[in-house]
């Protein structure tokens, strides 16, 4: 059975949060001149930062490899107070380009903090949103990642307990978690909007369609990218096989065999000239019918960082 069709996933690849990210480390490139510092990768994929680099960001792991008094970006998922009081301390030019959901959950922990709830964060261990989160509140957060965590994990007052979700998690594995702890917590205080973005949530949505008639789902992402890997979970679960590819080089011949139909989807840090190099591949394979697949339509953008405008106005640029 030759391939005979490609279906491209719509939503797919950058979302609004990563397009910032990237146009911040781009602009102030173009307001400072390279090199600019960038704490760990701006976003978890792999040709972004290369392209960045090639253009002169220097990423660094921490704040003690930026000289003093240098341009320093935060990446899109956040980072803790005791980073910014580094920067401060080096006196660095901050130009914070977190995420503006990943500030929401922040801000939540916060306020949850400050009317004295233990915080359970609902994350993966090691994940640098993760990490920045619980920074903001270290001595009232608790990370669970599993269901089995959430059914173990003890309190001080279980009447007095929150909730908080990494912005890139699955949504049903989430849910799943969050049950566990609504049953254990009754009183359990949850946001008033969904934590997991909305962006990470229509990807999902939209691999769960085209899984229904591809029988191979194709993820372009880095592997170190929380919402790609849930991508491929998600189709999997879907009833699809399933592969993460960094780009069409990684694609295995074999895992066409004997499949008819293959979907293509891109995470939220994927650049959108992977997919179009994957549909090539299978152009040249002879595929002619391609059909892009709608689920929903976004529209979402987020304004530049403050501190980046205030420059670009400084520059006589449109801020």
């Amino acid at each position: 059975m030759p391939l005979k069709k490609v279906l491209l996933a719509k939503p797919r690849g950058f979302c609004a949060g990563v397009d910032r990210a990237i146009d911040v480390v781009s602009m102030a490139l173009r307001l400072f001149n390279a090199p600019v510092y960038v704490r760990k990768e701006i976003v978890h994929n792999k040709h972004v930062i290369s392209s960045l680099a090639a253009k002169g960001a220097i990423f660094v792991d921490e704040l003690d490899e930026v000289p003093a008094g240098a341009v320093a970006i935060f990446s899109a998922h956040g980072v803790s107070p005791e980073v910014r009081a580094r920067a401060t301390a080096k006196n660095l030019k901050v130009i914070d380009a977190t995420c503006p959901l990943v500030t929401k959950v922040h801000m939540e922990a916060l306020r949850y903090a400050r009317e004295g709830r233990t915080i359970i964060l609902v994350g993966h261990a090691g994940h640098d949103e993760v990490v920045g989160t619980m920074g903001e509140v270290p001595g009232q957060i608790r990370l669970v990642g599993t269901a089995e965590e959430a059914e173990a994990i003890q309190v001080p007052d279980p009447e007095r307990v929150a909730v908080i979700t990494q912005t890139t998690l699955g949504v049903e594995d989430a849910n799943v978690i969050i049950d566990v702890l609504r049953r254990r917590f009754p009183n359990l205080m949850t946001p008033t909007s969904d934590d997991i973005c909305y962006a990470t949530q229509n990807r999902q949505t939209a691999v769960k369609v085209l899984a229904e008639e591809a029988s191979l789902v194709l993820v372009l992402g880095s592997d170190n990218s929380s919402n790609s890997r849930r991508l491929r979970e998600v189709a999997e679960g879907a009833g699809a096989k399933a592969f993460l590819i960094e780009d069409a080089s990684e694609i295995d011949p074999g895992w066409l065999e004997g499949v008819e139909c293959v979907a293509i989807t891109a995470g939220a840090s994927a650049p959108e000239y992977l997919v179009q190099q994957v549909l090539a591949y299978f152009r040249k394979m002879g595929v002619e019918q391609v059909e892009e697949v709608a689920t929903v339509e976004e529209k979402v953008t987020f304004l530049l960082p403050p501190e980046l405008s205030r420059e670009m106005v400084k520059h006589g640029l449109p801020g």
